[in-house]
């Protein structure tokens, strides 16, 4: 699994190297650019950068969601309110280009709507390795070894029909999150991580343990990780 590592001293720096990454990335793609983006307290540094940036065309890009937590958009813990209310809501991204996760019926429907959702997007109901569902996946990573809501001991670690799966189980409320294959499906994965507390969960994923949720992705394209210095060791 390894892939390229790029370690900064600390989640400040390590969010000004992602933001400047993603500056470059989206001004050399000439069409509109897919990104799958991550909740949690990781990336807000970086979503606050974003919110500031004026280097980006927002209307050529797209924003998709890894995951979700199975609560309304304004509850305090939705991983769409946390994107908007730091970064989608302060920039000119058209609302036609920003797909969030339902959360309104019950967690199988809004999984499925989802991926209804994609596909239409990617214009085909099978996934092409030429061709990439997403331009870039942004992910992080918990301590036990989970990204997106692919979560330690679930079933949903063996879906590999679905490009988007609810969890039913593993936390205190049911989760929807985007399958192996669909996360796999990226130009680019990149993985967020900041924290000692992750240290361990990083070495072993990046050495491919599939024990770990995070061990078991494996990205057709290429991988890079972003990692503070606690995080990397």
């Amino acid at each position: 699994m390894t892939g390229v590592a790029i370690i900064e001293p600390d989640p400040a720096a390590l969010a000004r190297r992602l933001a400047q990454w993603l500056v470059e990335r989206i001004g050399a793609t000439e069409r509109p650019l897919r990104l799958a983006i991550s909740g949690g307290s990781t990336p807000r540094p970086l979503y606050r950068l974003l919110a500031a940036e004026r280097r980006i065309d927002w209307a050529r890009l797209e924003i998709f969601w890894s995951d979700e937590r199975f609560v309304p958009h304004d509850h305090p813990d939705s991983n769409y309110r946390m994107a908007n209310e730091e970064w989608l809501s302060h920039v000119d991204i058209p609302n036609q280009n920003i797909h969030p996760i339902s959360t309104d019926t019950d967690p199988d429907d809004c999984a499925r709507r989802y991926e209804a959702t994609l596909k239409s997007v990617y214009g085909a109901d099978a996934l092409d390795p030429t061709r990439p569902l997403f331009d870039i996946a942004l992910l992080g990573l918990g301590p036990d070894g989970h990204t997106a809501s692919l979560l330690p001991g679930q079933p949903v670690l063996d879906e590999r029909a679905r490009w988007v799966a609810p969890v039913m189980k593993g936390r205190s409320e049911p989760r929807i999150t985007l399958t192996y294959p669909a996360l796999e499906s990226s130009g680019c994965v990149v993985f967020l991580v900041a924290g000692a507390d992750k240290r361990d969960a990083v070495r072993r994923a990046r050495a491919g343990d599939e024990s770990l949720p995070a061990g078991r992705l494996h990205p057709q394209h290429e991988m890079i990780w972003f990692l503070d210095s606690a995080a990397a060791g």
